[in-house]
C-alpha cells in the first residue's frame, strides 16, 4: 500500500467525520479511560496520522521518558505498516521523525505560561510549524478554568489543536448525567471534544460523549484492538 491510500483508509478519516470533520484549530480534545486501557496508543495514532500527511506534530509528555514516547511511535508504526503492507516503509518513517519533536515536562513547579512559551519559541522562533499537539500524562486533577482558557486562548493565537489523555479513576459514578466526567466537569465549555474509551470483552470501544456543541451524539465505529493496540473500524 502507498503512503497516499494509507491516509485515505485511515480510520481516522471515520473519527473526523464523526467529530463535525476534526478538532480544528483552536480547539482542545479529551481521550479519556481508566489507566490502562490505552490513551496513549490512541494519542500516538492521532499524532500518526498527521506526520504520514506530512504535518508537524509536538508531543508534549508529563509522565514519560522521550525514549520511552519513542518506543511507542515505533512500535505503532511498525504494526501499521506491516498490517498495510506499507511501501517505502524507511522513506516515510524518516519523515516521521523529521516532522515531529516530543517535550518533556514534569507536573510539579512548571506553569501553564512557561510550557506554552517553550511550545511557542519551538514553533515560531525554531520554526517548526506545527499544527497538533499531543499531551500525554496531564492530571486533570490539577486542571483548573484558569490553566484550560489560557491553553485555549494560545491554541487560537497560534493556530493549533490539541489532543489530551485524561486518566480517570476513583469509584462509581465516573460520569455525570450528560456522559461528561466528573473530573472534567468543571472544564467542559473548554473543550471541543470528549471520547470515552471502554473496554469491551475483546476490544476498546470509543463513545463521544461531547462533539463541539452537541452532547452525546453518537458512537463512533471505531475500536481499539487490545492485541495490536490499532484502531480500526468496528
Amino acid at each position: 500500500m502507498l503512503k497516499e491510500e494509507l491516509i485515505v483508509k485511515s480510520p481516522m478519516r471515520i473519527l473526523e467525520k464523526s467529530i463535525a470533520g476534526g478538532l480544528g484549530a483552536g480547539n482542545i480534545g479529551i481521550v479519556a479511560s481508566r489507566k490502562g486501557v490505552g490513551k496513549t496508543a490512541v494519542l500516538v495514532q492521532l499524532a500518526l496520522d498527521k506526520l504520514i500527511q506530512g504535518e508537524k506534530v509536538i508531543h508534549v509528555s508529563f509522565n514519560a521518558h522521550t525514549s520511552y514516547v519513542i518506543s511507542w511511535y515505533k512500535n505503532i508504526f511498525d504494526e501499521m505498516a506491516k498490517r498495510r503492507n506499507l511501501e517505502n516503509i524507511k522513506d516515510v518513517k524518516d519523515q516521521l521523525v523529521r516532522n515531529r519533536v516530543i517535550m518533556n515536562f514534569t507536573q510539579e513547579g512548571v506553569t501553564v505560561e512557561q510550557i506554552t512559551r517553550s511550545l511557542k519559541a519551538m514553533i515560531v522562533d525554531g520554526g517548526f510549524d506545527a499544527k497538533t499537539v499531543i499531551v500525554d500524562g496531564f492530571d486533570f486533577s490539577r486542571a483548573t478554568v484558569e490553566r484550560f482558557v489560557k491553553v485555549k486562548e494560545f491554541l487560537g493565537e497560534m493556530g493549533i489543536e490539541a489532543w489530551y489523555s485524561c486518566t480517570l479513576s476513583g469509584e462509581d459514578p465516573l460520569f455525570d448525567k450528560n456522559n461528561i466526567p466528573i473530573l472534567l466537569r468543571e472544564i467542559a465549555s473548554l473543550l471541543s471534544v470528549i471520547i470515552i474509551m471502554e473496554p469491551q470483552r475483546d476490544f476498546i470501544h470509543f463513545k463521544v460523549v461531547k462533539d463541539h456543541d452537541r452532547l452525546n451524539p453518537r458512537d463512533l465505529d471505531l475500536k481499539l484492538e487490545t492485541k495490536s493496540l490499532l484502531i480500526a473500524e468496528s
